[in-house]
């Protein structure tokens, strides 16, 4: 397990160094957001995260301090950490904030490393497959409604595609005589076990994991993942030799997408990434964003800098604290 770790962590490097090169080209175009959090107090946190913390009698305190411990306590996890984020480009701080996010408020850590691995093989050995009613994610989208998505290469613009089609097209809509239910198209075709899915350290869910799978194969070296393979799919995420890739590569692509779209350099405010990662959705959001700045701009107002919800709020302010880990 070892050696494939250091392979993992180790494969790229030379990909990270090109990276820092292209970032360095062009992050002094877009506006640099400054460390800290644009609000005062806490943006109100989810009833649905309370409602999980209240039934597992203890607190976001209690379950900040327990992954805190985790990754204090955990020398070669911190290091992978290190090194995956090198890979990528990107400060650490980002892959330990939206880990810490994750498990302060939504689902509580496990006390060892050692127990994802274990959770990883018992969802492999029970068989996964994406499917909704019969119907495999494969068949699904080969109907003509996607045919739009088939000129585009890359895992995330097909993925992200498919999810614009399936909001479009099929959610909440009855089509050739099948209902189909007013949900996320993760949430109907990916959660084949119960609702709510996201598994692993870093809480990936498996449509996020396919879009970004180009990325993590060209970066790191892994094999590209098949939603047919839904075994795969779910050993990846589950897997912390496996997965941390995966955060890194959804944080990279969030940082990204702020600068290219938005114009916004939110590399070094990791409650920013942390809230997208929690989120999702960095290229919509961008847009938003960029939209707004554009009327404000024309108007002649300031324009707006990105803010952090109650997720990355957390992040900031334990930031020193996270600091020290690195």
């Amino acid at each position: 397990m070892r050696s494939r770790l250091n392979l993992v962590a180790g494969m790229g490097f030379l990909a990270a160094n090109l990276l820092a090169v292209a970032f360095c080209g062009t992050a002094s175009a877009a506006t640099l957001v400054p460390p800290g959090n644009r609000h005062a107090e806490q943006p109100n946190i989810p009833g649905a995260s309370a409602k999980r913390t209240r039934e597992l009698k203890t607190t976001y305190e209690a379950k900040y301090r327990k992954i805190y411990n985790l990754l204090a306590v955990d020398k070669r996890l911190r290091t992978k950490i290190t090194s995956t984020a090198a890979a990528y480009g990107i400060d650490p701080i980002h892959i330990a904030g939206a880990i810490v996010g994750e498990h302060t408020y939504n689902v509580d850590v496990y006390d060892r490393l050692q127990t994802y691995y274990v959770k990883a093989m018992s969802y492999v050995n029970r068989g996964v497959s994406f499917d909704y009613k019969g119907e495999s994610i494969g068949a699904f989208v080969k109907r003509s409604e996607f045919s739009a998505c088939s000129g585009f290469k890359d895992s995330y613009s097909l993925w992200d595609c498919r999810e614009n089609v399936w909001n479009t097209k099929f959610r909440g809509k009855t089509v050739d005589g099948k209902p189909y239910p007013n949900n996320r198209f993760s949430a109907v075709f990916f959660q084949p076990f119960y609702a709510g899915q996201t598994f692993g350290l870093g809480q990936i869910n498996p449509l996020t994991a396919l879009q970004m799978s180009d990325m993590v194969t060209r970066i790191s070296g892994l094999p590209k993942l098949d939603a047919e393979n839904g075994n795969a799919v779910y050993k990846t995420i589950m897997d912390p030799d496996l997965t941390l890739p995966y955060v890194a590569a959804t944080l990279k692509h969030a940082i990204d997408a702020y600068r290219e779209i938005a114009d916004f350099d939110i590399s070094k405010n990791p409650g920013i990434t942390a809230t997208l990662y929690n989120t999702g959705g960095a290229d919509d959001r961008a847009r938003t964003l960029a939209r707004e700045n554009a009327k404000r701009r024309a108007a002649g107002e300031a324009p707006l800098l990105p803010r952090e919800n109650y997720y990355g709020w957390l992040v900031n302010d334990k930031l020193d604290e996270l600091r020290e880990l690195f």
